[in-house]
């Protein structure tokens, strides 16, 4: 950044590159080269709502509170549990993913129209029993829209409260509506368009949740048991505890995790703040090169940043 001393802005290059292999993967250069270099015609434009919310620090909260979400539904939980290997290969899995999120942003209609076809493909393979006997088929649509349910909302609440220009009521409308496209592609039938219907849809599927052994083994995994090493862990611990922090009481009270208001409010809310503004900041938007065709330079962290939902 202009002005910046030289030993700042080596810090700032040293986080930066280390986040993004982390969330991106070895590969991460050249399919952010390959997303906003490659010309053609977009799903999204640059005037989007989802590139506003996708483009921001603020998804690694949402994709850690998306991840306890979507435990809570037994099927999901299910599917997760047998064919994800979220726990032998968690940081692979969340380049995978990251990168799904970037390119349906982002890229291309037809690397878009790609990439949903490989998922709903890996989908289609995905089936068995609960441990109660219940089938479960990663490609059932009503499965898909609560997975798609659980992952809108927590990008929307996560940038609701930690994003840098959080959006009004029409933008955060205008945001479901542009999820719902990339939902329809990868079969959900009847996704929301508005935060209202988001909230309805949301729950009228409570009856169906619950917290399985599996669903708090997950939650278990994902806030105490981070596979990091040991100095980044506090960091991890204050990322956790926002996502926590912006679950609905219901979902809290079925994993178990208490609310203490004064902590959150006093101590978790500033120190989540700080920690994604220290993202944002040591992950600035690529630079002018790397200007995707539709003319405009990408938010910060388009590249694929978010830790996103377990189903895709």
């Amino acid at each position: 950044m202009d002005g910046e001393p030289a030993v700042l802005a080596a810090a700032r290059e040293r986080l930066g590159s280390a986040l993004f292999r982390r969330v991106a993967g070895p590969e991460g250069p050249v399919n952010r080269a390959r997303i906003h270099d490659t010309p053609g015609p977009r799903w999204f434009g640059p005037e989007r709502p989802i590139r506003v919310v996708h483009g921001d620090a603020s998804m690694f909260v949402g994709g850690v509170r998306a991840l306890l979400l979507q435990s809570l539904h037994p099927l999901a939980m299910a599917a997760v549990a047998a064919h994800s290997g979220y726990r032998g290969d968690p940081w692979g899995r969340l380049q995978r993913t990251s990168t799904f999120l970037a390119v349906t942003t982002y890229g291309t209609a037809d690397d878009a129209r790609r990439a949903v076809d490989h998922v709903r493909g890996i989908h289609e393979r995905i089936r068995g029993t609960t441990a109660e006997g219940v089938p479960y088929h990663a490609a059932d649509p009503h499965l898909l829209k609560w997975v798609h349910l659980a992952e809108t909302d927590s990008f929307l609440c996560a940038h609701e409260r930690y994003g840098a220009s959080p959006l009004d009521a029409a933008g955060y409308d205008a945001y479901v509506a542009d999820t719902a496209r990339v939902a329809t592609a990868l079969g959900v039938v009847g996704p929301p368009l508005t935060r209202r219907e988001l909230a309805d849809q949301l729950d009228a599927c409570r009856p169906e949740l619950r917290a399985t052994p599996e669903a708090r083994a997950a939650a278990r995994f994902l806030l105490f048991q981070p596979p990091l090493p040991l100095p980044a862990r506090p960091f991890y611990g204050v990322l956790a505890a926002a996502a926590v922090a912006t679950l609905p009481p219901w979902a809290r009270a079925l994993l178990g995790l208490p609310r203490l208001p004064l902590a959150e409010d006093l101590a978790v809310r500033p120190a989540g703040q700080a920690l994604i503004r220290t993202i944002r900041w040591a992950m600035p938007p690529p630079p002018a090169a790397g200007r995707d065709r539709t003319g405009e330079r990408p938010a910060a962290g388009a590249s694929g940043t978010g830790p996103p939902a377990p189903a895709e």
